[in-house]
């Protein structure tokens, strides 16, 4: 995977310098032998109206691949669910804990996975009823196809536990809200949430109960509420559920299934004609000649190469002064989401591009139900291989009233390490030892280290991973900083 250098970065900017201080005319054509003197840059060859035209298609079709991401991301996940059997206004789950299976963007394999997939085009109004914080607890949030909340659920929810009807309204609803439904007004038909049924412990019996009260959850049309049919739950634990991001033409053909049944919204109808240069039309099939199909690919990949150089510089700015760990969303992107871009000075598209190429789910209010710190370094500064070995000292009193966890991700595609037997570990690991001082070691890398494999997470020689630590119920230390995550040190 290429790296961009401290060096580089320097380099680039001194280039960037000079090159301001010449004379317009000097500069050259993208693509064309820069000019040693001014006949020379007159003597250079003029771009054709064709080449002209296709490296505009090929800025727009980047520009569009950052711009699409949350909802080609949507998109992947709902497709993965129809391979399923699963369809509108059903509810995808997993029945035991996810494995590697599981291959969305940094999921989190140590809860109960739920995915709600509804649509109002036809339904009309859909209720989503999250049960009372009796048997269980469910944390998480619903979400449009644009991956942006209308609002949290469970006790860190609107419904502080006490169970409640959410009732989704298609665009432009203007019908009254029956008593007793909590409205959630949409710009779109079409969206999921994300629910998380919290176990009491990582035991069998506890991850049943969690299972069992899942089922409580229910999924319908308003339509039907005098006498709601049963709820569908479609059961993905032993499939393949692959919603990794391609970065090829197949990216553009899942946004034109978007662009196809979901309304322009108004903050983004400048978009219409860049689409439209990359051959997605409203109301037109999306078919690209060859040549359109190869500057697409082309365009897909400098995207990926964009989106990877920018996420990496998501690091930049530390949780704790001098250390790796970083809360991965920008401010800007966050206080976009909880409020539907509400600032008509703001639309932060590119943090977003970057956000929804490693991760999907947004919540209403952040750190209230669950707080994320992730690393991409160890504490020398050096990119997590997964050939090395790893430990990081979880400190005694974590604070938390659920759980902690940390997970490793392929880097490449950001979803969980194929084909091994688990990616991560918790303070519910059953078997998980801790120190004397109520520390808790949580080794990375091929091999189970001698303290034994409940303090293990296993990963694989040959590319790079990153860690996301979890934080369910998060409390005030984590916030004020008294309690600090140290860095993952490589072991000898």
């Amino acid at each position: 995977m290429k790296r961009i250098s401290t060096f580089s970065f320097a380099l680039a900017f001194a280039l960037g310098s000079v090159a301001c201080q010449r004379q317009e005319a000097q500069l050259p054509a993208p693509g064309q032998p820069a000019a040693t003197t001014q006949s020379d840059a007159k003597a250079a060859p003029a771009l054709t109206p064709e080449q002209v035209t296709q490296r505009a298609v090929q800025r727009r079709a980047v520009e569009v691949v950052n711009w699409g991401m949350p909802a080609v991301n949507f998109d992947l996940m709902y497709q993965a669910a129809v391979k399923l059997g699963a369809r509108d206004n059903q509810i995808v789950y997993w029945s035991r804990l996810p494995d590697w299976k599981n291959q969305t963007l940094t999921p989190n394999p140590d809860s109960i996975y739920l995915m709600p997939f509804f649509n109002t085009k036809d339904a009309g109004p859909v209720v989503l009823e999250i049960p009372p914080a009796d048997e269980g607890s469910i944390t998480g949030s619903i979400m449009d196809c644009w991956q942006t909340a209308l609002e949290d659920v469970g006790p860190a929810g609107v419904d502080k536990g006490k169970g409640g009807k959410y009732l989704i309204l298609p665009p432009g609803h203007k019908d009254p809200v029956p008593a007793g439904y909590i409205a959630l007004p949409s710009g779109n038909y079409q969206g999921y949430a994300l629910l998380r049924s919290i176990l009491k412990s990582g035991s069998a019996e506890d991850v049943a109960k969690a299972v069992a009260y899942s089922k409580r959850i229910k999924l319908y049309p308003l339509s039907q509420a005098a006498n709601p049919s049963g709820t569908t739950f479609v059961d993905a634990i032993d499939a393949v559920f692959d919603a990794t991001i391609p970065y090829d033409r197949r990216f553009f053909t899942s946004l034109d299934r978007m662009i196809q049944t979901e309304p322009f919204l108004e903050r983004d109808k400048a978009m219409i004609d860049p689409l439209r240069s990359v051959g997605i039309h409203k109301g037109k099939p999306f078919t690209p000649d060859a040549q359109l199909q190869a500057t697409l690919d082309a365009a897909a990949k400098e995207a990926h190469d964009w989106i990877e150089a920018r996420y990496v510089t998501l690091f930049s700015q530390p949780y704790y002064e001098g250390a790796r760990w970083a809360v991965p969303v920008q401010p800007e992107l966050a206080k976009g989401l909880q409020s539907n871009y509400a600032d008509p000075d703001s639309y932060p598209i590119d943090p977003r591009g970057v956000t929804y190429a490693y991760a999907f789910f947004s919540a209403k209010h952040f750190g209230a139900g669950q707080y994320y710190l992730m690393t991409l370094k160890d504490k020398q500064g050096k990119f997590l291989d997964g050939g090395k070995t790893y430990r990081l000292t979880v400190p005694a009193n974590a604070p938390v009233t659920q759980y902690w966890s940390a997970t490793a991700y392929d880097r490449a595609t950001h979803a969980l390490i194929r084909d091994l037997p688990w990616s991560s570990r918790s303070s519910q690991t059953p078997g998980s030892k801790k120190n004397a001082d109520g520390s808790v070691e949580v080794f990375f890398g091929p091999k189970a280290p001698a303290l034994g494999e409940a303090n293990w997470v296993p990963t694989k020689p040959g590319g790079e991973f990153e860690v996301l630590a979890r934080f369910y119920g998060p409390e005030k230390p984590l916030y004020d900083k008294t309690w600090k995550l140290p860095d993952i040190e490589e072991v000898p």
